[in-house]
C-alpha cells in the first residue's frame, strides 16, 4: 500500500499536514473528507499533484494539447509504459494547469481506471471527441494509432484558425488606426482650426454649413466622449449577454451565415471542420451515431449543430446519411454526393478527409478574396472620410482668400 503526503486545511481553516497509508489517492481523500479536511495536495512516492487553486490560469492551448498528444504517440509506439509516458510528459510542462492535469490523470491511471476515463474527468482539457477516440484506441489495441490521428486533427484545426486570424489581422489593425486617427483629428486638430476660424469670421458672418457640420461633431466628441465609451461598452455587453441566450445565439449563428461575403467563409469553415471530425472519429472506430453527436457539438456554430443532428435523427430512422444532409440545406450539393460515394464503397472516413482537405483550401481562397473585396472598400472608406474632413477644414479658407482677392 502507498504512502501519502499530504496537505489541507480543516473547518477552522487551520493548515493541516500528514502521512498515511491507504489504497489510493481517491481512498485517501475520502478518508480525509470523513475527517472533514479539504485536501490541496498530495504527495507520492516524490510526486507532488496539487489541486489548481481557484482564479488561478485554467486553459490549455489547442498549439500545447497537439504537442503533447504527438510525444504521447512517439512514447506508447516505443514501448513506455503509460503511467511512465504522464509522468514524463507531465512534468515537462511549463502551463502549470497543463501539468497538474495530466499528473492528475497519470494518478488516476494508477488507481486503476482506464486513460479515456481519467481524461474523461477533465472536460476543460480533453474534449469529448479526444476523450471517445483514446477510449475507441484502447478498445481496439490501437492507441498509439489513434493519438497520431488525434495530433494530426488538432494540428489542422490549429492551421485553421491560425489562418483565419492572421487573414483578419490586416483588416481590423487597419480599421482601429483608422478610427484612432480620425479620433485624433477630431478631438484635437478641428479644435485648433475652430479658434482660427472665429478670429477670421466678420460681423454677421458664418462658417461653410460643411464645416458647421464638423465642428459640431469635433466638439460632442470632445465634450461627451465618456457618452458614445459607455454606449459601445452596453451596445458590447448587451450583444454578448443576447448571445448567451438560446434564441439569441440561434439568432446571431444564422445572421452570420447569410451575412455576405463572410457569410461564405463561415459555412466552408464548418464544412470542413464537420468533415475533418467525423473522418477522425469514423476512422477511429467511433460509431456513428455518436460520432455525429460529438461533431454536433464541436460545430460552434447553432445552425450547423442543428443540421447534423437532423442527419443523425434521420440515420436513426434507417435513411441513409445523403437524404437528411441535402434535406437540411446548409451543405453543399458536392459535399452530399462524395458522401453517398464514400457510404456505397464503404469508405467513408476516406471521403471525409478529401472533403476537409478540399473545403480547407477552399477557405484559404475565400479568406484571399474576401481581403482583396475589403481593401478597396476600407480605401474608399478612409479616403472620403478623412477627405471630407480636411476639404471642410479647409472651405472657409478658401472663402478668405476670396475676400482677399476682390479687396486687391
Amino acid at each position: 500500500m502507498p504512502n501519502f503526503v499530504f496537505k489541507g486545511r480543516n473547518r477552522s481553516n487551520e493548515v493541516v499536514v500528514g502521512e498515511r497509508f491507504a489504497p489510493d489517492r481517491q481512498s485517501l481523500e475520502t478518508m480525509l473528507r470523513r475527517e472533514q479536511v479539504i485536501v490541496t495536495s498530495v504527495k507520492e512516492k516524490g510526486k507532488e499533484i496539487a489541486i489548481p487553486k481557484f482564479g488561478a490560469r485554467q486553459k490549455v492551448k489547442s498549439k500545447d494539447l497537439a504537442i503533447f498528444t504527438r510525444q504521447f504517440s512517439v512514447m506508447i509506439d516505443a514501448g513506455l509504459p503509460l503511467v511512465q509516458c504522464l509522468d514524463i510528459l507531465g512534468n515537462q510542462q511549463t502551463n502549470n494547469f497543463f501539468k497538474q492535469t495530466i499528473l492528475q490523470v497519470r494518478t488516476d491511471v494508477e488507481s486503476g481506471m482506464t486513460l479515456a476515463e481519467s481524461m474523461g474527468r477533465h472536460p476543460k482539457v480533453f474534449e469529448p471527441l479526444y476523450v471517445n477516440m483514446v477510449a475507441a484506441g484502447e478498445t481496439g489495441g490501437i492507441l498509439d494509432l489513434i493519438l497520431q490521428r488525434l495530433a494530426i486533427f488538432i494540428e489542422k484545426m490549429v492551421k485553421l484558425k491560425s489562418d483565419v486570424i492572421s487573414a483578419l489581422i490586416y483588416p481590423a489593425a487597419v480599421i482601429v488606426l483608422a478610427v484612432v486617427v480620425v479620433a485624433v483629428i477630431m478631438i484635437v486638430v478641428i479644435p485648433a482650426f475652430k479658434n482660427i476660424f472665429e478670429g477670421m469670421l466678420g460681423p454677421g458672418e458664418s462658417l461653410p454649413l460643411p464645416t458647421e457640420i464638423v465642428i459640431g461633431i469635433s466638439n460632442f466628441m470632445a465634450s461627451y466622449w465618456w457618452i458614445m465609451a459607455i454606449v459601445i461598452f452596453a451596445a458590447s455587453y448587451a450583444t454578448k449577454a443576447y448571445y448567451d441566450t438560446t434564441n439569441g445565439r440561434r439568432n446571431i449563428d444564422n445572421l452570420m451565415l447569410k451575412a455576405p461575403v463572410i457569410g461564405d467563409v463561415l459555412r466552408k469553415i464548418a464544412v470542413a471542420r464537420f468533415s475533418r471530425t467525423l473522418a477522425t472519429l469514423l476512422s477511429s472506430g467511433v460509431p456513428i451515431l455518436e460520432s455525429l453527436d460529438i461533431t454536433a457539438k464541436t460545430a460552434g456554430n447553432v445552425i450547423i449543430q442543428e443540421a447534423i443532428m437532423k442527419v443523425r435523427a434521420g440515420i436513426e430512422q434507417g435513411q441513409t446519411m445523403v437524404e437528411p444532409l441535402k434535406a437540411t440545406g446548409i451543405f453543399p450539393p458536392m459535399v452530399s454526393q462524395m458522401i453517398g460515394v464514400g457510404e456505397q464503397t464503404g469508405a467513408m472516413d476516406a471521403m471525409l478527409s478529401k472533403i476537409a482537405d478540399f473545403y480547407e483550401q477552399e477557405v484559404d481562397a475565400a479568406i484571399a478574396n474576401m481581403l482583396t473585396l475589403i481593401e478597396p472598400i476600407m480605401i474608399v472608406f478612409l479616403g472620403v472620410t478623412i477627405g471630407s474632413i480636411v476639404i471642410s477644414m479647409y472651405m472657409p479658407l478658401f472663402v478668405l482668400i476670396g475676400r482677399l482677392a476682390g479687396k486687391s
